[in-house]
């Protein structure tokens, strides 16, 4: 493991020492895991905005797509249980 210094204004330091203690943990612990979340949050964002392009671009590339208001009622049949049709994804005009 490697070491690496931060400075931290005086405030902060003393916050992340309360919220440590109330959670039964060092600050240096307190740290840790506040940059791995932090971290793993940026990962799934950039996961999740590579994904929408990938999307998009696919609807751009094919010029089809499913209307919302079609795409909203497939959903809440299938989350109220119901047996619904798949929409089907089209050309759409303007």
């Amino acid at each position: 493991m490697t070491t690496t210094t931060i400075r931290l204004p005086e405030a902060l330091k003393a916050r992340v020492a309360k919220a440590a203690e109330r959670a039964g943990t060092s600050s240096h612990s307190f740290i840790l895991e506040a940059i791995a979340e932090k971290t793993e949050q940026t990962e799934r964002a950039a996961e999740f905005n590579a994904q929408a392009d990938s999307r998009y671009a696919r609807i751009v590339e094919s010029g089809k797509t499913i209307p919302w208001s079609e795409m909203r009622g497939y959903l809440e049949g299938r989350v109220a249980g119901k047996t619904v049709k798949r929409p089907v994804a089209r050309k759409l005009t303007k």
